[in-house]
């Protein structure tokens, strides 16, 4: 398949992904840091995992959701970097068509999946802190299976269209996608149709995924911390900012590389492609640090190959048993 400009083709069996465009010359050395991230995103990921399937006083509401947020950042991750380091490494630039869909699906819902898990940890913690006594009749097992069903559910419905509007259209001008990973808006901007339709519900996507579950968690930790500040425990405090942080490290990179496909037309487009792999990587490797390594039960639990180059516990360590951990 030519991957010229003028390619006359409906249905193409290939694309070529180009990376990063501009930077094509440096792609060994954005791939170094690039690679560590998803090292150790993968390394905590798994970590997490393997520590709480292992012991049973974690099997409580609390690290369920941590395990389903381990898993959605895993597969979310992996769904691009493998490709992103070929390219990088290898110049294996070439995807087939059903492989972009099948990536361009992973990603999205995944990403959409991330997001509702995020609002039900903040849920968690605003019962366990707001309401402890109601927290074991609140989040049950049953509870806690309805909600990862129910986020499941969400992003797999709202990501259903997605792969379908793209095959539909025909593709006549080229095959070159300007990116490292088969995106939903720019796969169908290369598209000779009008894509209205894609755009519209890409946007609907965004505002009703993002917007809602932003408000949602907002909401929950503007009552967490007025519950919080009537205390006078500043470890406390400390420890559900960095749990913000971790929320704004997801959504911040989400919201500006979904906006500048639509109103970031003077946005280089190499600082926008490095924005999304961003948004890909950066929380995957935040949150086993954020969730993990900073909450007491886990820590304790490391192997001590792991946790003896860790040995300086951060301050929130210090918080009194009793207090629910963030």
């Amino acid at each position: 398949m030519s991957d010229s400009n003028t390619t006359d083709f409906t249905n193409p069996s290939t694309f070529i992904l180009l990376g990063i465009p501009g930077l094509e010359a440096a792609h060994i050395w954005i791939s170094i840091p690039f690679c560590a991230m998803y090292a150790i995103a993968v390394l905590g990921n798994f970590t997490i995992l393997f520590i709480v399937k292992t012991e049973p006083s974690l099997h409580e509401p609390m690290y369920y959701f941590l395990c389903m947020l381990a898993i959605t950042d895993l597969v979310m991750s992996t769904s691009t970097v493998p490709k992103m380091l070929s390219i990088f490494w290898f110049n294996s630039r070439e995807i087939s068509f059903s492989a972009c869909l099948t990536q361009m699906y992973f990603i999205h819902s995944f990403s959409t999946m991330e997001s509702g898990m995020l609002v039900a940890m903040a849920f968690d913690r605003y019962v366990a802190i707001c309401n402890p006594l109601r927290y074991s009749t609140t989040l049950t097992n049953s509870a806690v299976a309805k909600i990862g069903l129910a986020v499941l559910l969400r992003s797999v419905i709202l990501t259903l269209p997605y792969p379908f509007l793209v095959k539909r259209w025909p593709y006549c001008r080229t095959n070159i996608i300007p990116h490292f990973y088969c995106g939903h808006i720019a796969v169908v901007k290369l598209a000779c149709a009008d894509i209205r339709i894609n755009s519209y519900y890409g946007l609907f996507n965004l505002f009703s995924v993002i917007g809602m579950d932003v408000f949602f968690i907002a909401v929950s930790y503007t009552l967490i911390l007025r519950a919080i500040f009537r205390l006078p425990t500043k470890d406390a405090r400390l420890k559900t900012f960095g749990t913000c942080i971790s929320h704004v490290s997801f959504y911040i990179p989400a919201l500006f590389s979904s906006l500048t496909h639509w109103i970031g037309h003077n946005v280089p487009l190499h600082f926008h492609v490095l924005m999304a792999n961003m948004y890909l990587l950066v929380p995957p490797m935040l949150h086993p640090i954020i969730y993990g390594v900073r909450t007491k039960q886990i820590w304790d639990r490391l192997p001590p190959t792991l946790a003896q180059p860790l040995h300086s516990r951060p301050p929130a360590y210090d918080q009194p048993s009793s207090w629910p951990t963030i």
